[in-house]
């Protein structure tokens, strides 16, 4: 089986149980951490919407609250006809915890991908003062 036809499956399969009563738009994601461990998330909703959690976050934040923080790729799927793009928070997200050539594969619901790199979502993005 192909790598990406596996992180479409992880993918998808996360978005499976996304809580999504007010959008009814279910996102999924899959990161693979560096230690071959992948962590799914979903978004979830909240009736006060600037309190929702998207896919990638939750993945990340699951990954990170679990002692885990380096990663190799992340797959993000949505139920659309193109492929799906992070929004600004989660790209922001991303370029705190993944390298900026990581790659990022963006998933429609047939399975078409674009593939593209944290840097590439998000150039001149703030960076962590070392």
């Amino acid at each position: 089986m192909s790598e990406d036809i596996e992180l479409f499956k992880q993918a998808r399969e996360a978005a499976s149980v996304a809580y999504v009563p007010y959008s009814h738009f279910p996102v999924g994601a899959a990161l693979i951490a560096k230690n071959g461990l992948v962590f799914q998330g979903c978004n979830i909703e909240n009736a006060s919407f600037g309190l929702t959690n998207c896919a990638e976050r939750t993945a990340i934040f699951k990954a990170v609250s679990s002692g885990v923080s380096e990663f190799d790729m992340i797959g993000i799927y949505g139920e659309t006809d193109e492929p799906i793009s992070p929004c600004g928070a989660c790209r922001q997200v991303l370029t705190e915890f993944c390298s900026d050539d990581m790659p990022v594969w963006l998933f429609s619901k047939s399975g078409d991908v674009k593939k593209t790199t944290v840097g590439e979502l998000l150039p001149y993005h703030f960076k962590k003062i070392t």
